[in-house]
């Protein structure tokens, strides 16, 4: 029996088909196992949330033709989806111009503010900050970057050289690849950085160019003691892709890892699985697309509608119990307070947590720096989730 039309319905933009499609079929699934989750406990006055996706292929210019549909002719105004900066962006724009609102579950490089815009991933003083601040301590300030050839890569990369090169030295190398380079490409990328001594090796790839980076690093027979690669965007869905040895002893900051060990993730992680099925690894983006579904159905229900602008006066200040710890939607900016962490990849491909903060961080997308330091080292011993 095909199913009545609800009045709160949601457009979903996560490709399923393209280059990020590994990441956004993930951020799918949990948008659709948070959907259920607020269905079996009600729905929202009594109606269920439905869901109102399409594949945009990973094509920036499809993400604007399809946000544009969904609000044109299928009469959805919250839109959740987009994984790059550019994307994001084509997305902004419909919203922006058709008054919808766009829930964003990605880190990104900052310095933007959209009143039609949600922004529940990491920016700079979430994440990169902490990551400089590792880097300076354990490798030094010699250090090589390579990025995927888009927004995101290229203002994270310039943040990360600002806050730990020297003035009198630039990186020592800063390579920015197409997003469909080929694995053969890497090994020599990966022999051009070789050849500056680097002391680490900051990486801002995304998609394929992760695991094919790692790989090449790993054929290479390099060794992640000696000449670590730190990231912001390897998550356990790339280590499954490359293989846990090419993966084991490298760095990612980042405010969740599926390794948590706190009751409420694994209260998350248990109700997924059995949603699921066991074997698909979570990640960054898939816990805060979680996070932000149930955020606006608790902000539907709240004002009993889902028209933007009172969604939206209904986010602001709003609170959730996340697998990361409790988050919080900014009144200043429409961005998320979460928890910064830095986590280093052990040989059974899950994160052993070194690193975090002892509080939530306020989000400051126009500075990469914390204002106020809360960070907390961790003994090998009580690392949270190691599996090593």
């Amino acid at each position: 029996m095909k199913k009545s039309k609800s009045k709160f319905r949601i457009g979903v933009l996560h490709s399923e088909t393209g280059v990020t499609a590994s990441t956004e079929r993930l951020m799918l699934a949990a948008l659709k196992f948070a959907v259920s989750e607020v269905n079996a406990a009600g729905g929202i006055d009594g109606e269920e949330l439905q869901i109102v996706h399409f594949d945009p292929g990973s094509d920036v210019v499809y993400y604007r033709y399809l946000a544009d549909e969904l609000i044109s002719n299928h009469g959805v105004r919250l839109i959740f989806g987009a994984y790059r900066s550019s994307t994001r962006m084509a997305v902004k724009s419909v919203v922006e111009h058709k008054n919808g609102l766009l829930f964003y579950p990605t880190q990104y490089e900052g310095f933007e503010y959209s009143p039609n815009v949600i922004y529940g991933g990491a920016v700079a003083n979430q994440n990169s900050s902490q990551m400089a601040e590792y880097i300076a301590e354990t490798a030094g300030s010699r250090i090589a970057i390579i990025g995927s050839d888009y927004i995101w890569p290229r203002v994270a990369s310039r943040t990360m050289a600002e806050q730990i090169c020297h003035d009198d030295q630039p990186p020592l190398t800063d390579f920015f690849v197409k997003l469909d380079a080929s694995r053969d490409e890497f090994d020599n990328y990966l022999r051009e950085i070789l050849k500056t001594s680097p002391d680490g090796i900051y990486c801002n790839l995304v998609g394929p160019s992760i695991p094919h980076f790692y790989q090449a690093y790993r054929a290479m027979g390099l060794d992640p003691a000696k000449l670590p690669i730190f990231s912001l965007t390897t998550s356990e869905t790339d280590i499954a892709i490359m293989g846990f040895d090419a993966a084991e002893g490298h760095v990612t900051a980042a405010p969740y890892f599926q390794s948590l060990d706190n009751a409420r993730n694994q209260q998350v992680l248990s109700g997924f699985y059995d949603w699921l099925g066991e074997g698909t690894p979570t990640n960054m983006v898939w816990e805060a697309t979680y996070s932000q579904v149930h955020l606006a159905a608790r902000a539907m229900q709240a004002c009993g509608t889902d028209d933007p602008n009172q969604v939206r006066e209904a986010l602001m200040g709003a609170t959730f119990d996340a697998p990361q710890g409790q988050i919080r939607i900014d009144a200043d900016n429409g961005h998320t307070y979460l928890w910064p962490r830095i986590g280093k990849i052990n040989a059974s491909g899950q994160f052993d947590v070194i690193r975090e903060s002892l509080s939530a961080v306020k989000p400051d997308p126009y500075s990469p720096f914390v204002h106020e330091k809360t960070w907390e080292m961790r003994e090998p011993a009580l690392m949270s989730g190691s599996n090593s």
